[in-house]
């Protein structure tokens, strides 16, 4: 008796801790006023937080999904109702990840020493090339969101790229050092191995349950997987070439490059 208790207590604990860090990576990835427990944070949480960043990803994916299907009810050009959706995901998220897309090409394209590309990407000001950064990201997603057949589809193809870009950004977290001592990368610590297989674990589940029982899914998730795979290592080379490690919007950059490989991949699979 004393032994189940004691198994009991560990279970309660750890869905203590699951629950905290659901809410954790609410907060942070969303603008939702999350309940949290009034406590001050400790080492690591916010980098265990990041195992659950998928789940959070799912849900960001599904009221993008819900309103693309609002659209198509008034009978919206599907492209209409695709830039609805992913507007949708920009309110929920503060245009996080977009911002950090922008900052990241920006300063990257703009500074000759790593300085000067670490000044620009923490100025508040947007440049050309972060311009025309957000305005191919939002394209290119928005043209291809638009061929999947059915709203229904697309709903799902969103929950999965939400949980597919958001996994990537504990990979970064652990494999590459931060760029400066400040900010977000100064502050999230360093995951555990453990926490970054468990959020790729959770991205690849989310995206066979969403598209797994599709014609094609199951390869759609493949080549989406391997996408993101590419798009990951491709920018954490680019990342320590140009500022030696990774910042705030670096993950930023790594979601909505992430985003994009994956819908290509999926979408040349299920359109």
């Amino acid at each position: 008796m004393a032994l189940e208790g004691e198994t009991f207590s560990e279970v309660k604990e750890q869905v203590r801790v699951w629950v905290y860090d659901l809410g954790l990576a609410a907060t942070f990835l969303t603008r939702l006023p999350f309940p949290m427990p009034e406590r001050d944070l400790e080492t690591g949480d916010l980098s265990r937080a990041m195992r659950t960043y998928p789940i959070v990803g799912a849900g960001i994916g599904l009221v993008a999904g819900l309103v693309l299907i609002a659209a198509s009810e008034l009978n919206l050009a599907p492209l209409a109702c695709a830039m609805l959706g992913l507007a949708a995901a920009a309110l929920l998220t503060g245009a996080l990840h977009e911002d950090g897309l922008a900052d990241t090409v920006d300063g990257f394209a703009g500074g000759r020493t790593r300085a000067e590309k670490l000044k620009i990407m923490r100025d508040s000001h947007i440049g050309a090339f972060g311009v025309l950064a957000l305005v191919f990201s939002v394209g290119i997603r928005a043209a291809i969101l638009s061929g999947v057949p059915g709203p229904g589809t697309a709903l799902l193809v969103l929950v999965a790229l939400g949980a597919l870009s958001r996994a990537p950004l504990a990979v970064i977290a652990i494999r590459l050092d931060p760029a400066r001592k400040d900010g977000l990368s100064g502050t999230l610590g360093r995951p555990e191995p453990g926490h970054v297989i468990t959020s790729a674990i959770l991205a690849t589940l989310i995206s066979l349950l969403a598209l797994g029982f599709l014609e094609g899914g199951a390869v759609a998730i493949l080549w989406a997987l391997l996408g993101v795979a590419l798009a990951t290592g491709l920018i954490a080379v680019v990342a320590i070439k140009q500022i030696g490690g990774h910042t705030g919007d670096v993950m930023g950059a790594v979601q909505q490059v992430s985003e994009i490989a994956s819908l290509i991949a999926i979408g040349s699979v299920l359109a």
